[in-house]
């Protein structure tokens, strides 16, 4: 199958979409399993919802998924432009050659026109369709005599080009996913495949971009089904061979009905979008994966498994094992539901299999960390003894910012448990003890049960007090631990205040 070429064309209407991620991701990963090309087409026709920085922005949420395209307008390519925008006089060509046809008519009714006919029809209870019935009374090509058409085409009045619908003819259309189903041409409207600015819809302009491209396999959502008939019609109006189609099954809300929306995402507290996205006309900002602290390979792990499963039910499951494993015929047909918690599981999952190395940049790059001074070596202990019941770095810092941040006040239950009068005595004869060793773990560890031995103390009248001293609560990694990350003054400036605060 080394033919294979697949396409992903999103429309630069703003930010890219879960789902849209999933339909680039499965186009990806069926052409490297095929040996085929991964091409990226920006579908920009529709001007009037064109987004500034869109196309940008998904480019560069494609980068950070790890999936890149073989070709596209950043990449090049043999089959450019790859910007619907800048394919006009291609268009325009088609557009000639199919009004030869019998498939294709003129249609002079105004936009007013049309919205009175649909509230008749709505005042009737009724649903205005322009079809195989309706086009013989509208004003087009078909109700009016050449002389009309030419009179009208002479006065340069605006017109749409539409598709003429076969009448009743039942359609088979095949869906790699779906399989086989029918619909009658009766049942199909005449849409527009040129607008009145000569620039051709969608449903003109991506037949004509996937046969130029040659692309062999067509994977897109489920809301394109009720077109499939259409597009196959465009196919057989101008003698091509169409390609294979596979619709992928909707990715549904966490909750209830319906498919995965941003509104979803806003309720739930999670993102819906890959990277953050600001709308240029609002200043409002979405939420994407990668600024809310996810790793690029846990997302995609995570994306992938809506709708497909490997072979052994694996779930974690790497770009690479994908792209051998992957199979269209694997992927489901019902909807898959998003889960928030199963989000945050692959991230923990990813976040473990990252050494403290790693990760350590990543802590980094929250500015608290950044600005508080603490050694490389030490931030590299701090993320050994936190990473394990961490789902994301800045939980790291969260769970351990009394590393960062001397307690101002303690625990009132805790400190009701921990601390009695004879407490600081005990601190401080110890601490007299502790700052005479190197101050390491190890060492620290038997000076402290050394302590306990002489002075016939229970381990929890002196290591309960000396975390709340050190932390401002019962928590914490092990204090022996706690004390070499933050070192002999540090330590003793803490027990010092605890001492005061809590006489």
């Amino acid at each position: 199958m080394s033919n294979v070429r697949v396409r992903f064309a999103p429309s630069p209407t703003g930010p890219l979409h879960l789902g849209g991620v999933r339909t680039a991701l499965y186009d990806y990963l069926f052409a490297k399993n095929t040996g085929g090309k991964f091409i990226l087409r920006i579908e920009d026709t529709d001007t009037a919802r064109f987004v500034e920085g869109a196309e940008e922005y998904i480019l560069e949420a494609l980068d950070w998924c790890g999936i890149t395209p073989d070709e596209s307008p950043k990449h090049g390519g043999n089959f450019g432009p790859y910007r619907q925008s800048e394919r006009r006089n291609i268009y325009d060509k088609y557009i000639a050659e199919i009004l030869k046809t019998d498939y294709a008519y003129l249609a002079f009714d105004t936009p007013e026109e049309l919205d009175e006919i649909r509230k008749e029809y709505e005042e009737k209870g009724e649903v205005f369709s322009y079809n195989y019935i309706s086009r013989n009374r509208l004003k087009n090509s078909f109700s009016l005599s050449k002389a009309e058409v030419q009179n009208l085409l002479d006065q340069k009045t605006p017109y749409v080009i539409r598709f003429k619908m076969p009448v009743d003819r039942t359609l088979i259309l095949e869906d790699i996913i779906r399989g086989t189903s029918h619909v009658n041409t009766n049942s199909l409207d005449d849409k527009v495949l040129v607008k009145h600015d000569g620039m051709p819809t969608y449903h003109f302009a991506n037949v004509i971009d996937d046969h130029e491209m040659e692309i062999s396999h067509v994977i897109r959502g489920e809301e394109w089904l009720p077109s499939l008939g259409l597009h196959n019609l465009l196919y057989e109006a101008f003698g091509w061979e169409k390609p294979q189609f596979a619709h992928l099954s909707l990715i549904l809300k966490p909750e209830g009905k319906g498919k995965l929306s941003k509104r979803d995402g806003d309720k739930f507290g999670f993102p819906v979008f890959p990277l953050n996205f600001k709308d240029p006309e609002t200043g409002n900002i979405s939420k994407g994966y990668r600024e809310e602290g996810y790793l690029p390979e846990a997302f995609i792990n995570m994306v992938a498994l809506l709708g497909w499963s490997p072979s052994d039910d694996k779930e974690i499951i790497s770009l690479v094992e994908m792209v051998q494993e992957f199979d269209l015929n694997k992927v489901h047909k019902a909807g898959a539901r998003f889960s928030k918690e199963k989000a945050e599981w692959f991230n923990h999952q990813y976040l473990q299999q990252k050494s403290d190395a790693e990760i350590l940049n990543n802590l980094k790059n929250i500015s608290e960390v950044s600005e508080s001074n603490i050694s490389d070596e030490k931030l590299l202990k701090i993320i050994g003894l936190m990473k394990e019941r961490a789902s994301f770095v800045k939980e790291i810092y969260a769970e351990g910012i009394f590393f960062f941040n001397a307690p101002k006040t303690f625990d009132e239950k805790a400190s009701k448990k921990a601390w009695n009068e004879k407490t600081a005595e005990i601190l401080k004869k110890l601490f007299d003890k502790l700052s005479q060793t190197s101050f390491q773990a190890e060492e620290i560890s038997i000076e402290i049960h050394a302590f306990a031995e002489d002075e016939s103390l229970g381990f929890g009248k002196i290591m309960m007090p000396l975390r709340l001293a050190l932390v401002g609560e019962l928590k914490g990694p092990d204090v022996p631990d706690l004390l070499e990350i933050l070192g002999k003054n540090e330590s003793e400036q803490r027990i010092k205040f605890a001492i005061e605060a809590l006489k």
